[in-house]
């Protein structure tokens, strides 16, 4: 049993968990963080970081009959290798259900700290262009919420995490609290200024990046290994182990309780309120209902809203908040496709020592107007210059000692441009319950997602742009597409309990809060109304710090 008379009860440990107790914990409040994965904790946890390829049984390549076997959906991602492989779920173990030619790649991480410790780290803010777009062209429900609500919030969040990048003085891409950038290779310093050079309205930048470019309260400076999904023990790049969970567990008022998956959020419809929640330890099946004043469900959108849809009572027979058949609606991806790749003459007097933890971008160029005439909304570009390695010989001719000694150098350079398209959110794109359940005893998430029309027209003029952007710098194109990877590629789901300032059409108000019920907040992916096109991690955690400086501010006010 739990001991602990709590305030607030915080669903998760990841991006946005991690942030809600630390502000709560920090604004006075007794708080319980529940993980529903096993303890990993800060340095000593991250088992093989420090491991050599010879060190591995694979050889960091892995055994391509257990990646098939136990991790099919996980080992297509790009964070997912041998040594990186405790951080991401047994899909054997967790599955769920999706239908289509390109089902839905659902990557999860269940253990202390979920996808904190394996996230791509771009922290891009949102601008007026895309809090205002749903408005605009009719596309969804309008966010009762604008860029003037967050923008303290996004300095409170940069300052705290640590992100590295340089001032561009765009509308679109709004400036922050950065440390100094990482800097452009050769290649890409090149592409930049031929680029720009012959479209002013665009700007290749690096990419802003929550590793450390200088020492901040314990943590060193980024490394450069390349190898941040292992864990990183330097604390160089933000997780909850590196920097939130420490801020809380600092305040002597953070419980955690891990190998516990919440079974259901706990209402009482007399109060017209959450209680607490009913948790289920382990693969014991052993249940237990903890209760407190608030619950904060940050478990990524998918989980929160499968959560949210299994909290059935009386009141809410389809889920708790659900009315108006609205909670798992409108779920979001990234509509993704590598636009271009392509070889890079010249430059081979140039080398660099190091793997830089981020990308070059090209942000939004397309209708920062308003409507567009051939499709609606944008897209960026994420990508990078790099020069080919050893692993080259296993296309090119050659045999014996010459071949080794040649594989000893850098190869040519290579260019990649890769689009990360809008996706709107649309009615059909939902998560919802199955009949079959999992070993523990939960119902399966069921994912139904489609890319429309507007997704693929985005991708078929990024993938033009691309390719006329690399004919400036005589790149030789190898490869192009403007197909979209399936959905889930991103790993930035979106939606499903979307705010709104209409409860016909949402589920959460202006204050993360769920409507009708004020101590119920949802603060992940699962609050977004719309996609934009840029990473959505940076305005999860600014949202989640606003709803709890609100939650903590109510509560003393005798208002929850």
């Amino acid at each position: 049993m739990t001991n602990g008379n709590f305030d607030a009860i915080v669903v998760g440990s990841g991006i946005t968990g991690g942030w809600a107790a630390k502000e709560l914990t920090e604004r006075g409040l007794r708080v319980v963080m529940i993980e529903r994965g096993p303890m990993v904790e800060h340095g000593v946890g991250y088992e093989t970081e420090m491991l050599a390829p010879w060190d591995m049984p694979y050889r960091g390549f892995g055994n391509p009959k257990e990646y098939e076997q136990l991790y099919r959906v996980q080992s297509r991602g790009a964070a997912f290798d041998e040594w990186s492989k405790r951080h991401f779920v047994n899909d054997a173990l967790y599955p769920y259900e999706a239908d289509g030619p390109k089902p839905f790649q659902w990557r999860r991480g269940y253990q202390l700290g979920g996808r904190s410790l394996t996230w791509g780290r771009h922290c891009y803010r949102w601008s007026d262009l895309d809090f205002t777009a749903n408005a605009l062209d009719g596309n969804g429900s309008d966010w009762p919420i604008r860029y003037a609500d967050l923008a303290d919030w996004y300095d409170h969040v940069e300052t705290f995490v640590g992100v590295s990048g340089s001032e561009e003085n765009l509308d679109q891409l709004p400036d922050g609290r950065f440390q100094p950038p990482m800097a452009l290779n050769a290649v890409e310093k090149h592409a930049k200024s031929v680029i720009e050079g012959r479209y002013p309205d665009r700007r290749l930048m690096v990419g802003r990046v929550a590793n450390l470019t200088e020492e901040k309260e314990g943590r060193s400076k980024c490394q450069y290994r390349g190898i941040c999904a292992r864990g990183c023990s330097y604390g160089a790049y933000f997780s909850t182990q590196s920097a939130t969970l420490p801020a809380g567990q600092a305040t002597g008022r953070l419980t955690l309780i891990t190998d516990a998956a919440v079974e259901r959020v706990e209402y009482d419809a007399r109060l017209s309120r959450a209680t607490g929640v009913t948790i289920i330890h382990g693969m014991s099946r052993k249940r237990e209902t903890i209760s407190a004043n608030m619950v904060f469900v940050c478990a990524g959108a998918v989980n929160s809203v499968s959560l949210l849809l299994r909290s059935v009572s009386q009141r809410f027979p389809r889920g708790i908040g659900n009315d108006h058949d609205v909670l798992g609606r409108y779920f979001m991806d990234h509509a993704t496709a590598v636009s271009a790749v392509a070889m890079v003459p010249g430059f081979t007097n140039h080398s660099y020592f190091g793997n830089r933890p981020n990308n070059l971008i090209i942000p939004r160029f397309r209708n920062l107007a308003g409507k567009g005439n051939e499709f609606l909304r944008g897209y960026s570009f994420q990508g990078g210059a790099s020069r080919t390695a050893w692993r080259r010989g296993a296309r090119e001719a050659g045999i014996g000692e010459e071949l080794k000694q040649d594989l000893r150098k850098a190869g040519d350079w290579k260019i990649m441009l890769r689009a990360y398209a809008e996706c709107l959110p649309r009615h059909a794109n939902r998560i919802s319950l199955s009949d079959a359940t999992d070993p523990q005893g939960l119902a399966r998430t069921r994912i139904e997602f489609s890319h429309g029309a507007n997704e693929r027209a985005l991708l078929a003029d990024a993938e033009s742009e691309a390719l006329e952007m690399l004919a400036l710098i005589d790149a030789e194109i190898l490869s192009h597409s403007a197909e979209p990877d399936a959905g889930g590629s991103a790993v930035h789901e979106m939606g499903g309990a979307r705010m709104g300032r209409d409860p016909r059409t949402s589920i959460l108000n202006a204050a993360n809060q769920v409507h009708g019920i004020a101590n119920l907040f949802v603060t992940d992916g699962a609050a977004m109304a719309s996609s934009a096109c840029q990473n959505p991690s940076l305005t999860y955690m600014a949202l989640t710090a606003r709803a709890a400086a609100f939650a903590a501010k109510m509560m003393k006010e005798g208002g929850l």
